[in-house]
């Protein structure tokens, strides 16, 4: 069962996503989470970190729309197609994350060309925050890596919570070379498809923000479904598809 170590609400600051807005999250940090309570927070909105689960608590803005896509109504686009079959010959393998000189470099290379390309901040992230962030013991922890089958060396790292109703994707990083070979929309695809081979109905991506360049992909897997609100742990979650839940806010 869960411990609770702390919960705190945010003072609002800056938004990440969209500049022009004020943002706040939510965060708990809890130990010993099983996990049907993982698959219990991940309905009601909660993403985590390590023990650290957190969602928005904005305080005049709903831009943020938890979604899942139901694996069994999915079909890829043309161009999702296209990129499962660029990255095709990539070798996948579903492991227990860890932590060594080869991930953090590759996560180093990747945020690096973020910052150019898309102006993001630093993010130097030392082996300590990496452990605590992403290979934190977790019942529900796993890490699907990607690798070259020639050069032998890890392309792409996919850190994610595997439940038996859910799969939810929580980060992933990459070799920028790969980024022509749209790896990013790749993995999702596939994560789509290993959570459907193995019967879990829902494939979590986080936060859909429609006005974020670097979350827009997020809109491009359809069918969706999206969070009514913001439950609480005595409510009964609402997941509507996007056809009837404009993706504009998150509200009841």
């Amino acid at each position: 069962m869960a411990r609770q170590l702390q919960h705190v609400v945010e003072d609002p600051r800056p938004c990440s996503y969209l500049p022009d807005r004020a943002a706040a999250l939510e965060h708990r940090i809890l130990l010993d989470v099983t996990v049907e309570e993982t698959e219990a927070l991940l309905s009601r909105g909660w993403r985590r970190f390590g023990p650290d689960y957190f969602r928005p608590a904005c305080p005049a803005c709903s831009l943020c729309i938890p979604t899942r896509v139901p694996t069994d109504a999915f079909t890829p686009t043309k161009s999702q197609r296209r990129a499962r079959q660029a990255c095709a010959r990539l070798e996948r393998h579903i492991v227990r994350p860890t932590c060594d000189d080869e991930r953090m470099a590759l996560y180093h290379a990747w945020h690096a060309s973020r910052e150019t390309e898309r102006g993001w901040g630093e993010a130097p992230l030392d082996e300590r925050s990496y452990r605590i962030q992403f290979t934190m013991p977790h019942p529900a922890a796993i890490e699907v890596t990607y690798v070259d089958p020639d050069t032998k060396r890890i392309v792409g790292v996919a850190l994610s919570d595997e439940t038996p109703h859910a799969w939810s994707a929580i980060y992933f990083f990459y070799d920028p070379a790969w980024a022509k070979h749209s790896i990013g929309t790749a993995n999702v695809l596939y994560q789509i498809e290993a959570a459907r081979d193995r019967g879990i109905p829902y494939l979590y991506l986080g936060f859909r923000v429609d006005g974020c360049a670097s979350l827009a992909y997020k809109a491009r897997f359809r069918p969706q479904e999206h969070l009514v609100g913001w439950p609480g742990f005595d409510e009964t979650p609402i997941w509507r598809r996007e056809s009837d839940a404009p993706a504009q806010a998150n509200r009841p």
